[in-house]
């Protein structure tokens, strides 16, 4: 790329550009600062919303933040401890909007505010399987805690409550397997133009 070139275009980062980009981005956004990748990225936001329960520092939060990113998600709800380890997202926490909510009820009023359906990812009693009907356009995907599931708290918040049918000798899955495989089939409804 010519200086000119490099003049002309502001989503470009100077010290990428000296130094070489090695993140972990699409060839599209080789280059362009964080600011340009989230601005562009948010023309095309999903309507879909993810929420994880933070009650004890799960590892697995960073996996789904970047499953969501992934699939470009309008945002990340992290509910309850605001504090978590981002080392699983690798920086793509930084391209999508993480929106802390203290309390179950916090999540409930933001998303009768915005007009979204919460929806929780477990299986529990009286839940229903995933691929059982469409997700509703405007969801919020509930997962909980790897080792206790969803708190009764927040499934209380909850307008359904749907499971990931499986067919082998155990009773769970990793909660970032089981998010990776909730976001995919809302995808697979509303954003896939094959």
């Amino acid at each position: 790329m010519t200086d000119a070139e490099q003049a002309v275009d502001p989503r470009l980062d100077p010290e990428l550009l000296e130094n070489g980009d090695t993140r972990n981005v699409v060839d599209r956004y080789r280059f362009w600062s964080v600011e340009a990748i989230k601005a562009d990225l948010d023309e095309s936001r999903a309507a879909l919303h993810i929420a994880i329960e933070n009650l004890e520092h799960d590892l697995n939060i960073g996996s789904i933040v970047r499953t969501g990113n992934a699939f470009n998600v309008g945002g990340v709800h992290i509910v309850g401890r605001r504090r978590w380890n981002r080392r699983g997202a690798m920086v793509t926490d930084r391209y999508l909007d993480i929106i802390h909510q203290p309390e179950p009820a916090d999540l409930a009023r933001w998303a009768q505010a915005n007009g979204y359906a919460i929806i929780g990812i477990d299986n529990v009693p009286g839940c229903t399987d995933l691929e059982a009907s469409p997700l509703p356009e405007r969801s919020i995907l509930v997962f909980g805690q790897e080792s206790n599931g969803i708190s009764p708290e927040l499934l209380a918040e909850c307008a359904e409550v749907r499971q990931i049918p499986m067919y082998g000798s155990t009773r769970s899955m990793n909660v970032a397997a089981a998010a990776a495989i909730a976001i995919h089939s809302w995808s697979v409804t509303h954003q896939y133009r094959g």
